[in-house]
């Protein structure tokens, strides 16, 4: 959310392995221990939580990106076995990684209509803001952002 000026060597190095380079964009990464403590690390200029398998799917429909720089069609799903989007995001909440699908880790994302919280990028999600751990109230966001 926040952009890379005036940031620590570590805090960059973190958001350098999270693959967030720019601002408004998306990365889908397990919960293991080592993401969480990249993203407490990282929480006062990103904010995550858990994404639902519906807003998944929209999002891999409109955001997702193969090599090229080319939309995902249903011919590529087809390709890899797939009925449709909805069965592709269940396959990456079982597990699987969404670049074992020939798709782009990184989704770009245009800034939310209606903009952030109140309380602006400054503050956490808990304090009004928009940074830090959201929960289940990140799929709101993402919604708008789509």
């Amino acid at each position: 959310i926040r952009g890379e000026l005036n940031l620590s060597p570590q805090i960059k190095e973190n958001l350098r392995l999270l693959k967030l380079s720019r601002l408004n964009h998306l990365v889908l990464v397990k919960e293991s221990g080592e993401c969480k403590g990249m993203l407490d690390k990282a929480k006062d200029y990103v904010t995550y939580g858990e994404i639902s398998a519906e807003n998944l799917a929209k999002l891999i429909s409109k955001r997702g990106r193969v090599a090229g720089d080319k939309r995902i069609t249903e011919e590529a799903l087809k390709k890899c076995k797939l009925k449709n989007f909805e069965a592709l995001a269940k396959e990456i909440e079982e597990g699987k990684k969404i670049e074992d699908f020939g798709i782009k880790p990184v989704f770009r994302l245009n800034p939310p209509s209606k903009g952030f919280e109140r309380k602006g990028i400054k503050k956490t999600f808990k304090e009004g803001g928009a940074l830090g751990y959201r929960g289940k109230e990140i799929n709101e966001l993402l919604l708008r952002m789509i």
